[in-house]
């Protein structure tokens, strides 16, 4: 008898998934996009009041896709958000690896500032092997789970030096300068959301590009090196500004 109920017990574990703990204390991530509609479901990081920065693989559409910002549980209302239709979406050219995975997405309509809308700055240097990161992202931090996730997950990982990167890749993925590695085998190293946001010491550094660390929780992942983009990010913005916002201000 004991023996069937032990049984029974371990086919009872294998038939449900494990449980994902790794949600992020509610609204510290303020500058987390979800963006969702038009065939995506994906996130940014809102980096001024008009502009997100993710990844090419988020791809949203013009006018169909809606960026909700100050979300943590996207399937509640939770007074915190504001949903706002993407305009513009510029991604980096050439569209393909290895050589770039960026994308830059302008709102029809600035966010507004609260304490649960808040951009990241771009970053003023480049990520070192051995910082601690912070990434986040509506995804199972489970490897080979792929559920989408309720709630803002949080995971911490440590930049990689690139040549251990390199030595994990599989034989059709090739190195790129553009990418910057994170995670190692004895940290929380994966996270299923194909634009998860990396965030080091206050300062944007990657948006995910591929989730090695979900297929073998030893590989670390790979994200797009936002450090080496600041020029070209600043260009998209000074290109497609918003009419509005190069009107004069008055006060009264």
């Amino acid at each position: 008898m004991h023996l069937l109920l032990l049984a029974f017990s371990v086919g009872l574990v294998g038939a449900f998934p494990l449980e994902d703990d790794k949600a992020c204390r509610p609204h510290t991530r303020p500058w987390q996009v979800h963006l969702h509609g038009g065939g995506v479901s994906c996130s940014g990081a809102l980096i001024n009041e008009w502009w997100i920065v993710t990844s090419f693989a988020c791809a949203p559409t013009a006018f169909q896709t809606v960026a909700s910002l100050g979300d943590h549980d996207v399937t509640v209302q939770e007074g915190t958000e504001q949903h706002i239709t993407v305009a513009d979406v510029i991604r980096h050219g050439p569209y393909r690896s290895p050589l770039h995975s960026l994308t830059m997405v302008r709102l029809a309509s600035p966010a507004r500032f609260t304490p649960y809308v808040k951009p990241v700055p771009l970053p003023s240097r480049c990520p070192q092997p051995g910082d601690a990161c912070q990434v986040s992202g509506w995804g199972s931090t489970i490897a080979n789970q792929y559920e989408p996730a309720r709630q803002l997950k949080c995971i911490t990982v440590p930049i990689v030096d690139d040549m251990t990167c390199m030595n994990t890749f599989p034989d059709y993925i090739y190195w790129s300068m553009g990418m910057v590695c994170a995670g190692q085998g004895d940290t929380d190293n994966c996270l299923h959301d194909g634009s998860g946001v990396m965030v080091c010491n206050g300062q944007l550094q990657g948006v995910q590009w591929f989730a090695h660390g979900c297929r073998n929780p030893a590989h670390p992942s790979v994200y797009t090196k936002l450090c080496l983009y600041n020029d070209w990010i600043n260009g998209v913005m000074d290109r497609y500004a918003p009419l509005a916002s190069t009107l004069p201000t008055t006060t009264k």
